[in-house]
This record gives C-alpha cells, structure tokens and sequence, in this order.
C-alpha cells in the first residue's frame, strides 16, 4: 500500500478545495408576497446547503434473494437559516406566503400551485466571486416557519428564524 504525502492531497486539491462559506441563494418568492422596498434576499440568507436527492430501491424477490431495481427519486425538503432585520422584511414575506397558501383564520387558501410556488437558485462560489457550481431548486413553497428566540440574556446576537420548503425537483449545471 502506497503511502500518500501532502504533495499527493496537495496535487489532487484543485484550487483549493470549495469552501462551505462561500455561497449564494438568490429567491424568487411568489409575485402575491413581494411588496415594495424588498431587501435582496441573497444578503439575509445566513444558511443554506446543496440540494440532495434519493431513488429509493425496489426489492424484487427471487428464489430467497432480493434484486435491487432502481426506484423514484424523491427530493428531501430543503431547509435554510434567515437573519432578521428591524423591519421583519423577510420574515414579513414567508409568514404572507404561508398565510396566502392557509390563511390562520378560515383555514383557506391559494389553489392553484403556480400561484403559491416560487424557485429558487442556490450558488456555490469560489474565492474570486465565479460561479462553482449552480442549482436550480423548482417549486419551492414554505412548510415550516420557525420561531424566533427571544431571551435576556442574549448580548451580541442577530435575531435568526429556519425555513423549511418543499421541493418539486432540482437541476444542477450538470444535470441538463
């Protein structure tokens, strides 16, 4: 067995290796939630992650053994970390979009999927600013809007809320 040194890893670590800081999520919410003077949302995104997917298996039995067979692709909700500014824009956004999709008091809502979905692009960057690799996350909508802490004895903190979304599907630059 070959022992490898730090000139091999050095070697096969291409620019460096990508950085999980570096990052962008740009958000396309519905046209019903967007009011005048929207911060860009690309700045309050303090969390976010590159989109996975599963096919799940199906078992086809035979003689006692199972043939693994690929299945459906299902894709997991994707979950990011917002900060809160003073005037609550985007936590003003999501809650107008839930409550479009269910509103709190009559239990009704939108119908109609184009209207209460939006996609959404999440970039990996290098350290000069390019694009790394790009996903494009189609038919989001909010399912989880998470509460913000709120405590006495929290000094030099940012207000910060989780959103989760589903997801219908998404493409990468090199799933084309």
């Amino acid at each position: 067995m070959a022992i490898l040194g730090v000139d091999d890893i050095k070697a096969q670590l291409r620019g460096g290796g990508a950085r999980p800081n570096l990052f962008q999520v740009t958000m396309s919410f519905p046209a019903l939630v967007i009011k005048e003077n929207f911060p860009s949302f690309t700045y309050m995104c303090k969390m976010a992650s590159l989109p996975g997917s599963t096919i799940a298996p199906i078992e086809v039995p035979f003689r006692g053994r199972k043939l693994q067979i690929a299945g459906d692709r299902t894709f997991d909700p994707w979950s990011i970390t917002v900060i809160n500014d003073t005037d609550f824009a985007v936590r003003n956004a999501y809650e107008d979009w839930m409550n479009m999709i269910n509103e709190h008091k009559r239990n009704t809502g939108l119908t109609d999927p184009t209207s209460y979905m939006a996609d959404m692009i999440v970039e990996q960057l290098d350290k000069d600013g390019s694009v790394l690799k790009k996903y494009d996350i189609r038919g989001t909508f909010p399912t989880t809007l998470g509460p913000i802490e709120l405590d006495y004895g929290s000094e030099n903190v940012i207000e910060e809320f989780e959103v989760e979304l589903q997801i219908q599907y998404w493409e990468s630059d090199t799933t084309t």
